[in-house]
């Protein structure tokens, strides 16, 4: 979909139509969990700091994240895929991947499915939406984004490699900016550059992702799409240029970690039961503590709530310096299934101490 959250604000409230829309709070911590088009002219971005995107963007107009609009918007989506197929992967609440291989409504052409989906959720829904073509999901997802909003790409194989040879490294899905970066650095800015790389020297440099960058330049994605898709835990982590003692920056830090670990959330529809904050001392000494809750968790405030009892309370503050913090959040349960009531109710688990080397 197509800048989702701030689409559904601004086709329910047409006094927002044409006008630069960020959905997300005002407050000093505040973080963009989407930004109409509008507003991404001025460079404004979902995850980006509210205060900043305010000052990039004259007349920038925030509206509070309304869910439940969402979530309606998403089943009447999610039920137009299913005329086509039944091989429905979604991967929150404005994305899926679709394996129309073998239809079971519509035409036999995955291009004419897709544009005769992008019609029907405009007719609808009354929405937009960008869809990507290939064989396998890499490419459908790099088709998806191209040419955004009220896209349709299609990417053939004898049209493939030619693509991702001349597509920067930060276009490549699974390539974040920490890694471009690094990436850049190695001399590696295009497909092309990736291509010219061993996998061995991938691995050297990369780990583990290395074999995955290895094959996606090469088209090569052998996985199936499935009908469900469990997701374990969601988090953010930060580590700093220089250590923290002080309890108080440690939680006005964590404000910064819980801010993102929320957009997350929103990105990926779902809440979370468990806490667990974790703890990265100077000597790489790591301590977990978590918690879970009798209810579902989906407010900011009562993630940090919850962090915050967390770092002071279980079983003490830290008592050495910091160098890094996380959040996650585990007991997932998807927006679909309804918004949790808030409660507040603690049982802590015993913290966990581990020994630890490098990020």
């Amino acid at each position: 979909m197509d800048a989702f959250f701030a689409s559904v604000e601004q086709r329910d409230f047409p006094e927002l139509r044409g006008k630069p829309v960020a959905v997300g709070g005002t407050s000093k911590r505040g973080v963009v969990a989407a930004a109409s088009y509008e507003a991404r002219q001025f460079g404004v971005h979902s995850a980006m700091p509210s205060a900043r995107a305010a000052k990039m963007c004259p007349g920038l107009i925030f509206v509070k994240s309304r869910f439940e609009a969402y979530r309606q918007a998403s089943k009447q989506i999610r039920t137009i895929f299913d005329r086509y197929t039944d091989l429905v992967e979604p991967l929150s609440l404005d994305e899926a991947y679709l394996d129309v291989t073998r239809p079971v409504g519509g035409p036999a052409s995955a291009t004419s499915i897709a544009r005769k989906i992008k019609e029907e959720i405009l007719a609808e829904v009354h929405l937009t939406a960008s869809a990507g073509v290939s064989f396998n999901k890499f490419l459908a997802k790099i088709g998806s984004d191209m040419d955004k909003p009220d896209g349709l790409t299609v990417i053939r194989p004898s049209d493939a490699h030619a693509l991702l040879a001349r597509l920067p490294i930060g276009k490549f899905h699974g390539v974040g900016p920490v890694t471009a970066r690094k990436m850049n650095e190695s001399g590696i800015r295009n497909g092309a550059d990736l291509m010219r790389f061993p996998e061995s020297e991938l691995n050297r440099l990369f780990g583990k992702a290395g074999r995955y960058y290895y094959r996606i330049i090469r088209c090569i994605d052998d996985r199936p799409v499935q009908k469900t898709r469990s997701r374990k835990s969601l988090g953010a982590e930060r580590t700093f240029e220089q250590n923290i003692s002080s309890v108080k920056e440690m939680e006005s830090r964590l404000k910064e970690i819980v801010d993102r670990v929320t957009e997350r959330m929103e990105k990926a529809g779902v809440f979370g039961q468990t806490v667990t904050l974790k703890i990265k001392y100077h000597d790489f000494e790591i301590n977990t503590r978590q918690t879970t809750r009798e209810s579902l968790i989906w407010q900011p405030a009562d993630i940090m709530e919850t962090v915050s009892l967390l770092l002071r309370h279980a079983p003490e503050p830290p008592q050495k310096p910091v160098r890094l913090l996380g959040v996650s959040l585990s007991g997932l349960r998807n927006f679909t299934d309804g918004l949790p009531a808030a409660q507040l109710k603690l049982e802590f688990a015993q913290s966990a101490k581990s020994g630890g080397s490098g990020d």
